[in-house]
């Protein structure tokens, strides 16, 4: 595959992932059955608005397809992978006040947050019971610790809701908690199901977590930058939230004392758009973009260690060759505003 054509490995990479993500959506779709009648409806809504299904990728890239019996378990861990992020993000919106999600009302400003609140924990019961099915017992003892960790980096970000000067150091660590212990946990279980070796699996879990830490330092421009109707969730909710996230951490960083003091002013009166107007003056939007290309390019050289007769790494450069095409995008596109 030529890593100089993006559009290319897009589409090789669609084509490759069409039927696990159909045969993922109709294991998931058959899952609503073990609901109560009564709420199956509100478990068809979370599941209708699938999103980007980047987790189920994951495993679908790093594991072996081609074994039946494998790609049986690939389908299950992945839809227990779904559904526990599913559960995150109906918790993150009632946390982030946010109204849309993936284009379409989200859970708790529909049906109200009480609502809200125990759907996820009962979508966080249904993927723990799934995992619970496999004959190892290390699947479900791994999500269950997975699905602990993306709960403790939520408080932990809660607990430094306006604390604006957090240190970037321990900002990623909970990055790594929310967002890059799905992806580790999906790129690991994907290696242990398909019988790789220890140290592939090793490096596998490394990746992910990388994968993820960048992924959402990118999500973290697109607060700031990023289109809502192009993007389909609301933008903007870490700020009206309290969350410190890249951009202002890093403005902080400078120990600009003029500039912190006139954020923080900017910020304590919620005057978003003093807020952006600072970020761009100070060039944080570019220290930003370089500082997530770092973090990609950490993620490569650790799949690099992947032996090359591993379909899997093949399969992870194409996705994060396509993940840092966003990122271009974005910067491109900021460039042109």
């Amino acid at each position: 595959m030529e890593k100089n054509d993006p559009q290319s490995s897009i589409h090789e990479l669609q084509m490759r992932l069409s039927q696990p993500l159909a045969e993922l959506n109709e294991f998931l779709d058959k899952q609503i059955e073990a609901f109560e009648p009564q709420i199956r409806f509100l478990v068809q809504y979370c599941l209708k608005n699938s999103g980007k299904r980047i987790r189920p990728s994951l495993v679908f890239l790093t594991g072996n397809t081609e074994d039946s019996e494998t790609y049986k378990n690939l389908v299950q861990v992945s839809a227990v992978i779904e559904m526990v992020h599913l559960a995150t993000l109906v918790h993150d919106d009632i946390l982030d006040r946010a109204q849309k999600r993936r284009g379409q009302p989200t859970i708790s400003s529909k049906y109200g947050q009480h609502t809200a609140v125990l759907l996820g924990d009962a979508l966080f019961s249904h993927a723990l019971h799934l995992a619970s099915q496999f004959e190892t017992v290390e699947v479900c003892r791994l999500v269950s610790k997975s699905t602990r960790r993306v709960c403790s980096g939520e408080i932990l970000q809660t607990f430094r809701r306006g604390d604006w000067k957090i240190e970037q150091s321990d900002y990623l660590e909970m990055l790594d908690m929310k967002t890059g212990e799905l992806f580790s946990v999906a790129t690991y279980l994907a290696g242990i199901l398909s019988n790789y070796s220890h140290s592939s699996c090793q490096v596998l879990k490394t990746f992910g977590s990388q994968l993820g830490i960048a992924y959402q330092a990118y999500d973290d421009l697109t607060d700031f930058i990023g289109d809502e109707a192009e993007i389909g969730k609301t933008l903007g909710t870490d700020l009206s939230t309290g969350k410190a996230t890249l951009p202002l951490i890093q403005l902080f960083q400078l120990k600009n004392k003029e500039a912190t003091e006139a954020m923080t002013t900017a910020l304590e009166s919620s005057d978003e758009a003093k807020v952006r107007y600072l970020l761009d003056s100070h060039s944080i939007f570019e220290v930003g973009f370089n500082f997530v290309s770092e973090l990609w390019n950490d993620a490569v050289e650790t799949l690099a260690k992947l032996p090359d007769t591993l379909s899997a790494k093949s399969n992870l450069e194409t996705i994060s060759q396509i993940l840092r095409v966003k990122l271009d995008d974005l910067h491109r596109s900021r460039l042109n505003t």
